[in-house]
């Protein structure tokens, strides 16, 4: 078991190799989901998101998470074929939590350098957290 932590890790490119890692049978938990970061103009990615949050209904979809935690399962699951029994079973090794749950906390967590912020410029980019209140979540 594999613990990750996603403090200042963008977000594409963390999911990107979790969904590699998953695939191959690894089972990863991701902790601090709320604070990824999303690179891009604040108005345009909060734009993106909430076209996809406001395209469903309560009754009938598509239904697109607004907790931060479930943003990042959902980013990772469109990365596998998740309607296959390989993406399926690869997709039950996946867990990801706001925070750090109290059974993880003694847990080495690890980052992703490849995914790490130093790569963008420092005014180009949403904390998930702040883009997940936005979008109305009650995390």
């Amino acid at each position: 078991m594999t613990v990750i932590d996603a403090n200042n890790l963008i977000l594409g490119r963390m999911a990107s190799t979790v969904a590699q890692r998953i695939l191959n049978g690894e089972q990863i938990n991701i902790i601090n989901a709320e604070k990824a970061i999303i690179s891009g103009r604040k108005d345009a990615t909060f734009d993106r998101y909430h076209a996809y949050v406001a395209r469903g209904s309560r009754e009938f979809g598509p239904r697109f998470p607004r907790r931060p935690d479930q943003i990042v399962a959902r980013t990772i699951r469109g990365m596998i074929p998740h309607t296959k029994t390989s993406g399926r079973d690869a997709y039950n090794l996946l867990k990801v939590y706001v925070g750090v749950p109290a059974e993880l906390s003694k847990e080495q967590a690890i980052t992703i350098d490849d995914a790490s912020i130093t790569r963008l410029s420092t005014s180009n980019y949403t904390v998930l957290g702040d883009l997940s209140k936005r979008l109305g979540s009650k995390f």
